[in-house]
């Protein structure tokens, strides 16, 4: 069943903003390399490959649908950040930012009686809860260290061993 014209320029949006999502991550974990805390960069990175994942599901998903998924323009990320602290509150508020368009997203579904979406969008509504929750403990984590550098690395290392996972679908 083909998703309406309005509702696959949503989609598309939501996938662009994902790469957007990719790319702001992609940066932050530049901001921590250049600070020389890999751990952290690492896990950063870990997250921008996940955004990637997520892309692809709703690039997926809009294909199945028998619409055409499309990229639109991304533009460079916009973060401005002068500690650590600063890199993690800007990973929440882009996460935050995510999570209102998938809000916004299932509202329109909603509002087209497109009953089929609700799955995709459902396991997007609980992921951006887990992914909010893990940014916000970061932040949490950051606020009590208050620049400790022995707690910094601390915490440097532990998100430095954070598993991989690749950004495609095994076959």
């Amino acid at each position: 069943m083909k998703l309406s014209s309005e509702l696959t320029d949503a989609f598309n949006d939501q996938i662009t903003l994902e790469f957007e999502a990719s790319i702001t991550y992609r940066q932050l974990a530049i901001e921590l390399e250049i600070r020389d805390l890999p751990g952290m960069a690492l896990w950063l990175r870990h997250q921008a490959d996940e955004e990637i994942m997520h892309a692809n599901k709703f690039i997926d998903y809009v294909a199945a649908r028998d619409n055409h998924p499309q990229i639109g323009a991304v533009g460079a990320p916009q973060v401005a950040v002068s500690e650590v602290l600063d890199v993690f509150r800007a990973a929440l508020a882009h996460e935050e930012r995510v999570s209102e368009s998938i809000r916004q997203l299932y509202k329109k579904c909603e509002e087209a009686g497109d009953l089929e979406s609700r799955p995709l969008l459902d396991w997007f509504l609980s992921e951006q809860v887990e992914e909010e929750a893990t940014i916000r403990e970061i932040v949490g984590r950051l606020e009590l260290n208050d620049g400790d550098g022995a707690g910094l690395l601390r915490l440097d290392e532990e998100l430095g061993r954070r598993p991989a996972a690749p950004t495609e679908a095994a076959g």
